[in-house]
């Protein structure tokens, strides 16, 4: 049997279906050939229509006051759209509507999609936009009631019958294919971003329109870990709004696993993407200072992390900051007049007068012992790994418990001494977070590690 197309436009009150509902639906039966059926309803949404909604669409309360509601035509739409392609303009998103709504309504339906901005992008590349009211007046298709739901299905429907007579490619054939990839991409994404992606280890970054950074992510194997963004029908607004926002994919190779988590979090930290929300808490916040006043005195301090002050050693939390502030001044009697602990201060001692105070050389010498015996009891190595090819290995420098950088070296590359390795790595920042995963990777793979 020839397939049929079900071409579809909805109005709604909002931009996601978990939250928003359906005000007016038209549907277009399409053989391939010719319109053979149409329908069109006014939807009572049961609540509000927002004023920007009505500013857009000229729909307004009054006008489905008397509509009925989605329970009502629910099995009139189901039976309209059951063994048929579903093609609207932005896919995802009327399919996302309709099958919220038929769900709510009691009907478990899903279709193969055809998307006609893709379609567009296969068949008439080059154009300049292809929303739909760009797309039109490009290919000169006359538009009528425009942001209404029968007036957009009436140019979809032009738009898809001469998408199907300029197809010599077969390209909407490809595409509906049950198993087609395409199908499941965003709207805004290029296919060929996507099958650039290789199946290695690595970093992954999706970009806006604007072509910023919006999403950074790792991977063991690229191209599946992306392509599990687009898969599952979530309506969440968060999800709709993170994929009408993708426009493109770009990724960098990494030898390792390990590599691949250390570069996502620099990477987020550096470029702080607006979708990138779970890494961001492992930011430290804290830092140890140390400095000398006006009476010659080194103190040492607990603070905020400032971008202008550099500091001995940083904190994801200030409770664990200031107990090492209280370990270091107890193990090498540092008079606590000279330990500032933040915000806290008066939790940890009680301030004493400014009388009998310690001699200034031998106080100075002290607050030197304790950061040297910091930075001994950090420890410094190197861990080599595989590399990217047979011909290169990976290297990450650890340097007085800090990451100091990763990068590759070629296999035929001998080190003298492990602190070589810094010569052949690219700087990043560290934190508490990258430096867990190294001592953690570290400790499962001893046989890595060279110091």
């Amino acid at each position: 049997m020839k397939s049929q197309y079900a071409i579809v436009d909805i109005e709604t009150t909002g931009g996601n279906a978990s939250g928003s509902r359906i005000t007016e639906i038209a549907i277009a039966i399409h053989d391939g050939i010719k319109v053979i059926d149409r329908w069109e309803t006014l939807v009572n949404p049961q609540k509000e229509i927002p004023l920007p909604i009505f500013a857009l669409t000229g729909i307004n309360n009054e006008m489905v006051r008397d509509a009925p509601i989605f329970d009502d035509v629910a099995a009139k739409v189901f039976e309209l759209l059951s063994d048929r392609i579903f093609v609207a303009h932005n896919v995802n998103f009327d399919y996302s509507f309709l099958r919220h709504e038929l769900e709510l309504s009691g009907f478990k339906w899903s279709a193969r999609k055809l998307c006609t901005v893709r379609a567009a992008r296969k068949i008439r590349p080059g154009l300049g936009s292809y929303s739909l009211g760009n797309l039109c007046r490009s290919l000169e298709i006359p538009v009528f009631n425009r942001h209404r739901a029968g007036g957009d299905l009436d140019a979809t429907v032009i738009l898809f019958s001469q998408l199907l007579q300029w197809d010599t490619e077969l390209e909407i054939a490809k595409m509906i294919k049950k198993t087609a990839q395409d199908q499941r991409l965003p709207p805004n994404l290029p296919p060929n971003d996507f099958e650039a992606l290789p199946e290695k280890p690595g970093v992954y970054y999706f970009y806006n329109q604007a072509r910023k950074v919006i999403y950074v992510g790792k991977a063991i194997n690229l191209k599946k870990r992306v392509a599990s963004h687009f898969s599952g029908n979530s309506v969440k607004p968060q999800r709709q709004h993170f994929l009408r926002d993708i426009h493109g994919i770009s990724f960098e190779v990494c030898a390792t696993e390990l590599m691949a988590l250390l570069l996502e979090c620099s990477e987020i930290k550096k470029l702080w993407p607006a979708y990138n929300r779970a890494l961001k808490r492992f930011d430290p916040k804290f830092g140890l200072y140390e400095y000398e006043a006006r009476n010659g005195y080194r103190y040492l301090a607990i603070g905020k992390l400032s971008k202008f002050q550099k500091c001995v050693e940083v904190f994801n939390s200030e409770y664990d900051a200031i107990n090492l502030l209280r370990q270091l001044a107890e193990n090498h009697r540092i008079d606590h007049r000279f330990c500032n602990y933040g915000k806290a201060q008066g939790e940890y001692f009680v301030r004493r007068d400014t009388t009998d105070l310690p001699d200034m050389t031998h106080h100075n010498l002290s607050v030197s012992n304790a950061l040297d015996a910091l930075a001994k009891e950090r420890p410094s190595f190197a861990l080599i790994d595989k590399g990217r090819s047979a011909d290169e290995r990976s290297c990450i420098w650890v340097e007085n418990g800090h990451f100091y950088g990763m990068g590759y070296v070629g296999s035929d590359v001998g080190f003298a001494h492990p602190s070589e390795v810094k010569d052949y790595v690219t700087p990043y920042g560290s934190n508490q977070y990258i430096m867990t995963l190294i001592y953690s990777h570290a400790k499962k793979h001893p046989g890595k590690i060279m110091s």
